[in-house]
């Protein structure tokens, strides 16, 4: 299984996780895990995602991510597990 972290972080507000998820469900991507906190009006989501049946590249997948929370007014970030697993053998 090929895995990323996704975190979103902006001000609170209707529909972002079913936004999210809908990017996920169109690029065939699974949501393993999810936690998300809502801190006075700060919005804060981190998500794990399966992305071995994903039906674009990682790339494309993690500019569909930026793209949704530019139009929504948030920080979207996408990294893939290679990233975490390279900063451990260091």
């Amino acid at each position: 299984m090929k895995k990323t972290v996704i975190t979103v972080i902006g001000k609170d507000n209707f529909g972002i996780i079913a936004k999210a998820s809908a990017v996920c469900a169109d690029c065939s991507v699974n949501i393993v895990d999810i936690t998300q906190s809502v801190l006075q009006d700060m919005f804060v989501m981190v998500m794990l995602a399966d992305i071995s049946a994903a039906n674009c590249s990682f790339g494309e997948f993690s500019d569909k991510m930026r793209a949704f929370g530019e139009a929504a007014g948030l920080d979207v970030r996408v990294m893939h597990e290679d990233i975490f697993n390279s900063m451990h053998r260091i």
